[in-house]
């Protein structure tokens, strides 16, 4: 019973608001990756989960000269409100950026966010209806499916393979989803240094994808943290570099300065260009002013396609000790060999869970993002996307052999009970466990 006059509690004993929220607060939940942070932090740890660039090789004078004339000769400005599209002299500087992607571009069709996640959020917000469904490689970037989840959009994984998103699959899926009724609004693709298979996609690839998007009337959503990353060789050019009203691109200086900027942009067609700067200032008026000009500051003083050269000799001696130590201590299993980028994804027998293994393997010391993280459907319960970018190559070292200990005491667990006739029927030989050429 209720007192006359008392409000009625409706919600559950922990969150006494539950049943106000609006229906499509069911979609936000933490990712996996966020749930590491914390026990990844810990300094004993080896931390081979998150996609934290190494912000240490960034010499701190040149933020430091940034700030400085920032402060001494625009500080009025910097500390001021700005436009929603973002300061015209950093939209200038991002062509050049660009360019280097083999982007022709104008300044007005960019518009500058907190961030590339911003951005991400921001095109979400503009185009998904509930139901509405999001192509996407499988795997995928885990928080840009907490996004399309967070507007009650489905998630659907195309296969992928060492040459990234296969162009047949890509077909198959459409004529499936369009059989069914369902409505595609765009395909999400990541297409160079993949996160988190750290695949490429091939030029021959993305001139097909761009054809299969153009006949099918899909908007493509091109996300590009790690462009300049690279190793060697360059990548191929951006699918923007071909396609100018079909695709958004996304970019970011979170991996090529610093992520504590939050400084990130979008180019799109005039007409979307129109709609996300409204949506901008919706969200957040303007993005910060200040970091934009501290940004437009180094690039226009500072040797930043030096420094960039830097991150890449830094995260390719990191790539090469993941993998000799994979070579070492891992031999029986399949992994990536990126090009560029931040990331290896293993892959395990498939009588081994990785998320099932994440509590030994935290006990260890060791650190890892689960497959199962990178889908919506549950998949990628065999695989664990490793990080090299962070830790140090003598880290990454010690970090690969905790893993293998982990890995290897669990072959050793199954190979014990195997012998009970309860595990036989998925035991397989370590030796010959089923490693397909696809990423699952």
């Amino acid at each position: 019973m209720t007192e006359p006059g008392k409000p009625v509690n409706r919600g559950n004993n922990l969150d006494p608001w539950y049943h106000h929220y609006a229906q499509r607060t069911s979609g936000l939940s933490a990712s996996e990756v966020r749930a590491l942070f914390a026990v990844a932090s810990r300094p004993e740890v080896v931390s081979l989960a998150g996609g934290m660039p190494f912000v240490s090789a960034l010499p701190k004078e040149l933020i430091a000269t940034a700030l400085d004339r920032v402060m001494s000769e625009q500080g009025a400005v910097a500390l001021q409100y700005g436009s929603g599209q973002g300061i015209p002299a950093l939209r200038e500087q991002i062509l050049e950026v660009m360019a280097l992607e083999g982007i022709s571009a104008s300044a007005d069709d960019v518009v500058v966010t907190t961030g590339s996640q911003h951005a991400l959020e921001l095109f979400s917000k503009l185009f998904l209806d509930p139901g509405d469904v999001v192509l996407a490689e499988g795997p995928s970037y885990v928080t840009a499916m907490v996004v399309f989840r967070s507007f009650q959009a489905e998630v659907d994984h195309v296969p992928m393979d060492e040459h990234g998103l296969i162009p047949e699959a890509l077909r198959e899926h459409i004529r499936r989803v369009k059989a069914a009724g369902r409505t595609i609004k765009f395909l999400y693709t990541v297409p160079t240094f993949h996160n988190p298979a750290g695949v490429t996609l091939t030029w021959e690839r993305r001139l097909e994808i761009l054809e299969i998007a153009r006949d099918n009337d899909i908007l493509v959503l091109e996300d590009n943290p790690y462009g300049l990353l690279y190793f060697d060789e360059r990548p191929p050019a951006a699918l923007r570099s071909v396609e100018q009203e079909g695709v958004v691109y996304l970019g970011t200086f979170s991996k090529t300065l610093a992520p504590g900027f939050r400084v990130g942009w979008a180019l799109a067609p005039h007409a979307i260009r129109e709609k996300l700067i409204l949506a901008n200032e919706a969200a957040v008026l303007s993005p910060s002013s200040f970091t934009q000009l501290v940004i437009s500051q180094y690039l226009d003083e500072a040797d930043w396609k030096g420094q960039t050269d830097i991150f890449r000799g830094v995260y390719r001696e990191r790539k090469e000790a993941m993998l000799s130590a994979l070579g070492e201590y891992l031999p029986e299993l399949k992994w990536t060999n990126p090009t560029g980028g931040f990331y290896v994804w293993l892959t395990l027998p498939d009588y081994l869970v990785s998320k099932a293994m994440l509590p030994r393997a935290v006990k260890e010391l060791v650190a890892y993002t689960p497959g199962t993280a990178f889908y919506a459907d549950g998949s990628g319960r065999h695989n664990i996307r490793l990080a090299f970018c962070y830790p140090t190559p003598e880290n990454i070292r010690v970090g690969i052999r905790r893993l293998a200990a982990v890995i290897n005491g669990e072959m050793d667990l199954l190979d014990t009970f195997a012998g009970t006739g309860s595990l036989d029927a998925v035991r397989l030989d370590r030796n010959s466990a089923g490693l397909p050429s696809d990423l699952p």
